[in-house]
C-alpha cells in the first residue's frame, strides 16, 4: 500500500521530463582574444566582436560557411568579412543581417555540413526508456551518455524507479489505475528479486518502458533541426518524445534566436 501511495504522489507531482541547455559550442580565448581593441597607450578598450554583436556560434556558422567559398583563411574570416556580413541588414528582405541571409541560403541549398560545427549538450532527466530507444535512432550527428540501469539501484529503499503515465493512460481514469498498479507489481517484484540476492543488472529485467532515465545528448545543429523535423508535433511522433524536440529547440533558440526561422521550416 505505501509503494501504491508513492508512485502515485510521483505521477500527481506533474511531468518529470526536465530539459536544460548546459553547454554549447565557444570561441577559444585565443581566437576571442585576437579581435582586442587597444588605445594608442596600449590599452584594453573593447573586443571587436562585441562592437559586431554577433555570438560564437554565428561566428562559427560564418566562418565555416565563408571558408568554403572566400579566398580567405579560416582564422581572417570573421576579421575581413565580419563587418560586411555582421554589419549589414539582409539582401534578401528577410530580417536580420547579411550573416542570417548567407546562413538561410546555405540551409536552403542543403550545404548543412557548415552546421555540424555548432554543437548544443543538453542535460535531459525523466525521460522514458520508451522515447530514450525512439531517441536514440537519431543517431548520426548525437552523442549519448544514459543513466544505467545495470549500476544504478532502483530499491525502494534507495528511493524506487520513477516512471512517465502517456497521456492517453492518464486522461483516462480507469487506465491510469491499472496503469499505477502494474508500476507498483514491477517495483515490488524488483524488490523481491533484490532481496532475493539479484544483482541489479538482472532485476533491470523486469522494469518497464515506462521507468524514466537521465542522459547528457550533445547534437550539433544539423543533427538537431534533423531531429526537430521528424518528431515535432503534427509529424506523427507520440508526445513525449515531441515534447522533448519541443524543449530542445526552445533551448537552442533561447540563446541563439537566429535559429528560429531554421526550426520553423524543418
Amino acid at each position: 500500500m505505501n509503494d501504491d501511495i508513492r508512485l502515485i504522489r510521483k505521477y500527481e507531482g506533474g511531468g518529470i521530463l526536465n530539459v536544460k541547455l548546459i553547454a554549447h559550442t565557444a570561441l577559444s580565448d585565443e581566437f576571442y582574444d585576437s579581435f582586442d581593441i587597444y588605445d594608442s597607450a596600449g590599452g584594453g578598450i573593447g573586443n571587436e566582436l562585441d562592437g559586431m554583436g554577433v555570438n560564437d556560434r554565428a561566428a562559427v556558422a560564418l566562418t565555416a560557411i565563408r571558408t568554403c567559398y572566400s579566398a580567405n583563411k579560416p582564422t581572417e574570416i570573421v576579421a575581413k568579412e565580419g563587418d560586411k556580413y555582421f554589419g549589414s541588414e539582409a539582401k534578401d528582405g528577410e530580417g536580420g543581417t547579411d550573416a542570417d541571409r548567407l546562413i538561410r541560403q546555405i540551409i536552403r541549398s542543403k550545404h548543412t555540413s557548415t552546421i555540424e560545427h555548432l554543437t548544443y549538450t543538453f542535460a535531459i532527466e525523466g525521460l522514458s526508456r520508451a522515447a530514450l530507444a525512439q531517441l536514440t535512432r537519431h543517431r548520426v550527428g548525437f552523442s549519448f551518455s544514459v543513466q544505467s540501469q545495470r549500476y544504478v539501484r532502483f530499491d525502494s529503499a534507495k528511493g524506487g524507479f520513477d516512471y512517465a503515465t502517456p497521456a492517453a493512460i492518464a486522461d483516462n481514469d480507469a487506465a491510469r489505475r491499472e496503469f499505477e498498479l502494474a508500476m507498483v507489481e514491477a517495483q515490488n517484484t524488483y524488490d523481491e528479486l533484490r532481496a532475493l540476492g539479484v544483482k541489479p543488472e538482472d532485476a533491470r529485467a523486469i522494469l518497464p518502458q515506462a521507468a524514466t532515465c537521465n542522459l547528457v545528448l550533445t547534437g550539433n545543429l544539423r543533427a538537431i533541426l534533423d531531429f526537430y523535423g521528424k518528431r515535432k508535433a503534427g509529424r506523427g511522433a507520440q508526445r513525449e518524445i515531441a515534447d522533448l524536440a519541443e524543449a530542445m529547440r526552445e533551448a537552442v533558440v533561447k540563446v541563439d534566436g537566429w535559429t528560429a526561422r531554421f526550426f520553423d521550416e524543418a
